[in-house]
């Protein structure tokens, strides 16, 4: 019964030596690591970059594309005879305009 109590004891300091170790070295390399991911999260990236702008492009795309159509059925009415549309057309007008140079144009 003593004998594996021995052999037990005489193994832990070798079990237990890798496991300071590891601890050691993850306390000594903690602060680059919580630095490194602080700066990371403080910057942003070309790529995180290129894509919030591409995002902000379409959204813009996406307005201008619902005040066109807005404008054109508008038109369509004031065409007719409805003075109402034909005010209304004017103020859509005047927003797709302040819009236009809010969007890149692309190279052909």
């Amino acid at each position: 019964m003593r004998f594996p109590l021995m052999i037990a004891s005489a193994a832990l300091p070798l079990v237990l030596g890798g496991c300071l170790a590891r601890t050691a070295v993850d306390v000594a390399t903690a602060p680059v690591f919580v630095a490194s991911k602080a700066v990371d999260l403080a910057t942003t990236s070309q790529s995180e970059a290129d894509e919030a702008r591409g995002r902000e492009i379409r959204r813009r795309e996406e307005r201008l594309g619902r005040l066109q159509r807005e404008y054109e059925e508008l038109a369509d009415d004031c065409e007719r005879g409805d003075d109402d549309a034909c005010r209304e057309a004017v103020v859509v007008r005047r927003e797709i305009d302040a819009w236009l140079p809010m969007i890149p144009v692309e190279p052909r």
